[in-house]
């Protein structure tokens, strides 16, 4: 009896080491699964999930880049954790040393790394929508064609011609996978922050709305790169526009013609007929021609107050202007000029 006894014991004991022995093993390996950092990366690296990917399409981006050591064990964690029915979009940042299950709780979880988005030194929708889109993940046919919709300008309180100021050239945080409705909701957030009643209160000093602002800041962008001569060229064109003279722009001239590589204005171009001929039609054109920089529209509202009515290209080509009060005075420079264009040889 006593012998049957001491081999039961035995056994469970036997049984209790070899179960022990299992789950420490079992236990290991979800901890070597789970835990231990896969990722051989030397450095942080950024991953782009699209809308409507699969866990397959996760898992070949991550294959193909090699971010991962074990591509197994990074699979089996993705099943335990569930994560291969919760592929959520973004952009997510890989870090050397991550585990299986830091990763994949970043990424079911959503905890994307906002991207930077910058833009300047644009005229065109077109332009527009190309520089964004290769930025976040709205390309840029659905992004214009958000832009042409008739709907769009009314629904952000512009009209079509004013729609482009609504867009501030600046850098602005995102989520990588932000729609185009998204983007233009961002926009039109940051213009309303940007309109304080300050800003405001200045626009209606010179009579002009925040839109009026940004159509006369769009010329003067085009009109100087010196951001220390905007508050003085602003000056000239809000003289102009108190006396009722046509603003005689050369950059709408160019804008109706669709064509910014002129260098020289001939009087055929000026014969043009366009709303935004500024020769032609007294008062600011039916909207921006381009997207205003924030130091144009400043130098609007806080636009230099003198009795200059016109300025023109210094003939050393440096980029700066002489003005004048009156137009015998503005004659003189502008023939300098013409004769400077001459000697280089620029007849277009």
């Amino acid at each position: 009896m006593f012998s049957i006894i001491s081999k039961y014991k035995y056994w469970v004991v036997g049984a209790g080491i070899l179960i022990f022995i299992v789950i420490f093993f079992v236990g290991m390996n979800y901890f070597n699964k789970m835990y231990r950092s896969n990722v051989a990366l030397e450095k942080d690296i950024l991953i782009h999930i699209k809308t409507g990917s699969d866990f397959k399409t996760v898992l070949d981006s991550i294959e193909k880049r090699k971010i991962v050591i074990d591509i197994v064990s990074f699979t089996k964690a993705a099943n335990s954790l569930g994560y291969t029915n919760r592929v959520k979009p973004g952009c997510y940042k890989i870090k050397p040393k991550m585990s299986n299950r830091a990763i994949l709780r970043m990424l079911i979880a959503a905890m994307q790394t906002p991207v930077k988005v910058t833009f300047n030194n644009v005229r065109t929708p077109e332009q527009l929508a190309g520089k964004i889109s290769r930025q976040i993940e709205a390309d840029s046919l659905s992004l214009l064609g958000y832009f042409r919709n008739p709907t769009t300008a009314e629904k952000y309180g512009f009209k079509k011609e004013t729609l482009i100021s609504m867009f501030l050239p600046n850098t602005y945080e995102f989520y990588w996978n932000t729609d185009a409705d998204g983007f233009f909701d961002k926009m039109k957030k940051s213009f309303d922050q940007f309109w304080t009643d300050e800003r405001k209160a200045k626009a209606k000093t010179i009579d002009l709305s925040p839109e009026g602002v940004s159509t006369l800041a769009s010329i003067i962008d085009e009109e100087t790169i010196k951001r220390d001569e905007r508050p003085r060229i602003a000056g000239v064109y809000i003289n102009r526009l108190r006396k009722g003279m046509p603003l005689q722009a050369d950059p709408t001239i160019k804008f109706a013609l669709n064509d910014f590589s002129i260098r020289r204005l001939w009087t055929k171009h000026l014969e043009v007929k366009s709303p935004y001929n500024t020769y032609k039609n007294i008062g600011l054109p039916p909207g921006p021609i381009n997207c205003p920089s924030i130091s144009s529209i400043e130098a609007v509202l806080n636009y230099e107050n003198h009795q200059y009515l016109y300025f023109c290209a210094k003939d050393d080509f440096s980029g700066y202007h002489v003005f004048a009060k009156t137009l015998a005075e503005h004659n003189r420079n502008a023939n300098a000029y013409q004769n400077a264009l001459n000697m280089a040889k620029i007849f277009r």
